[in-house]
């Protein structure tokens, strides 16, 4: 007695497509989330410390730091919550020619399509730095 075989060979391609492909794709979304947020940090670090070191006073400095790490970030559908950009000067005040300004900012990534229930316990780590040199041919400014 021979057995029809018709048709197996499609079913055996969809079982194997589906489990190699689900997982597949689930990869590519989460290494592209996670790209996108690394690409998004550094971008925003760097535009931070640019405008920092171009502001004409130390306060001016900051809220235009903040704001252009803001707009990068926002580009990438990431946002920034007070406090998260850090600021450091190699000396005071930090617009002192030759001064070196570092910016730092960090942040979480989730995985996508985790369940509500594992929030933040699923998640990347991401962090940038950016130093800019302030130029040593332009004034003092505090």
């Amino acid at each position: 007695m021979q057995r029809d075989d018709d048709g197996a060979a499609m079913i055996e391609f969809l079982v194997l497509a589906v489990t190699l492909v689900v997982p597949l794709v689930y990869i590519l979304l989460a290494a592209f989330d996670v790209q996108r947020a690394a690409f998004a940090t550094n971008s925003a670090t760097r535009e931070a410390a640019r405008v920092f070191v171009l502001a004409p006073s130390t306060a001016e400095a900051e809220q235009r730091a903040h704001d252009a790490a803001q707009v990068a970030l926002a580009d990438h559908g990431l946002t920034l919550a007070d406090g998260e950009l850090a600021i450091t000067c190699s000396a005071s005040p930090c617009l002192t020619p030759g001064g070196r300004v570092r910016v730092s900012f960090s942040t979480e990534v989730e995985l996508p399509l985790i369940p509500g229930i594992s929030s933040g316990l699923v998640a990347i780590p991401i962090s940038a730095t950016h130093t800019q040199t302030v130029d040593v041919y332009s004034d003092l400014r505090p």
